[in-house]
């Protein structure tokens, strides 16, 4: 594991304190789940941002499904006549 040394703002310090008390961790512990959830976090945006491109890209090459297909396959769901996804 490597060092990083870091500055923790004053309005941060003493309630990361209090947490690391009442969890009986370190503050070392709480810092770093914080970075490992940030990081997980924007990966999961930079994915669904990058679908997106995607989808846009797609729709702009006329790749689409028409709005009535979708509705019929959504009215589906629950019955017993379940409809397959529409596809391209």
């Amino acid at each position: 594991m490597s060092v990083t040394s870091l500055r923790i703002a004053k309005d941060i310090e003493a309630p990361l304190e209090s947490l690391a008390q009442r969890l009986d961790r370190s503050k070392n512990y709480l810092i770093n789940q914080a970075i490992k959830e940030f990081l997980a976090r924007q990966m999961m945006e930079d994915s669904r941002w990058n679908d997106t491109l995607a989808a846009l890209d797609s729709a702009k090459s006329g790749k689409l499904i028409d709005e009535s297909q979708v509705t019929e396959w959504l009215k589906s769901w629950g019955t017993d006549k379940e409809l397959s996804p529409p596809s391209l």
